[in-house]
């Protein structure tokens, strides 16, 4: 299951919703609540599972350091055009035994994803209740193990829309977004490679090909903050129709709907107060 979905899935909706002024709220926030999301086991399975999450309620409005509904970050420079931060993404371990395609092939290890993304703004509405983001992260993905091991990058340009109040519900948020992915081809071999020894009769030897288009993500995630409560949810549409590696064995599904709901309760803040913009920034 790969949680960069969540980076801007269920965390793009996990962190704490904002209103339309500016106003000072505490440095930070936890909280603590629970989650049910569906994804496949990775992307292209067509098998998938459900899985109850712990949904730690997480705000951080620091300097450089963030954590909010647009995921954990560091942000290296921003001005009211641009901002270069540290983009994080994640993936759940496959346990090849539970997978039919994968019957017989190692495990998939958990990874981590680390890398800038520069995020244009394009547009924001006079009365700061909209905004159209260009965000551009390339992440490196490493393998969670004793002996990490690198497997590989992805680019995935897309643009964002954030509303807050949509069709006046208030206290609402609704974030949007859409693009394609790009891999590299130790991304490809890593999730989509079928070596000859692992090769059977329903399942050719298959060499991925190198770095190439990996499909599309479209995802609508909504969510509100209530006075110590939080919920919201998600759900993404995503195709690999075209993809690079769409011949490979391991592909099972070529499109599929993953998504997700969660409820946090609020239970700490700090004393300190900070002035933020409708959009989580720090006001300068």
């Amino acid at each position: 299951m790969r949680l960069t979905c969540l980076l801007p899935g269920l965390a793009a909706a996990l962190f704490a919703s904002t209103t339309c002024v500016a106003r000072d709220e505490p440095l930070w926030e936890a909280g603590l609540g629970v989650a049910a999301v569906r994804f496949p086991d990775y992307r292209g399975s067509s098998q998938g599972r459900t899985y109850g999450l712990p949904a730690p309620y997480l705000v951080y409005r620091g300097d450089f350091f963030k954590a909010d509904r647009h995921g954990m970050r560091g942000v290296f420079f921003r001005n009211d055009f641009a901002d270069l931060n540290l983009s994080v993404g994640a993936s759940l371990p496959v346990d090849s035994s539970d997978n039919r395609a994968r019957e017989g092939m190692p495990d998939l290890k958990p990874s981590v994803e680390l890398g800038p993304s520069l995020d244009l703004t394009l547009w924001r509405s006079g009365d700061r209740r909209m905004k159209l983001d260009l965000r551009l992260p390339v992440r490196a993905a490493f393998t969670v193990e004793s002996r990490s091991r690198f497997i590989g990058g992805q680019f995935f340009p897309h643009a964002n829309v954030d509303v807050h109040d949509p069709l006046g519900f208030r206290g609402w948020n609704l974030g949007l977004l859409a693009g394609p992915v790009f891999t590299d081809g130790r991304y490809n071999r890593h999730f989509y490679a079928v070596p000859a020894q692992f090769a059977r009769a329903d399942r050719p030897a298959y060499d991925a090909p190198g770095a190439g288009f990996a499909g599309v993500q479209l995802l609508v995630a909504v969510s509100k903050r209530f006075d110590n409560f939080w919920v919201g949810g998600f759900a993404r549409y995503d195709t690999l129709g075209g993809a690079a590696f769409e011949d490979s064995p391991l592909v099972t599904s070529k499109r599929y709907v993953a998504a997700g709901i969660g409820i946090s309760w609020i239970f700490k803040e700090s004393s300190q107060r900070v002035t933020v913009n409708p959009f989580g920034d720090l006001q300068r």
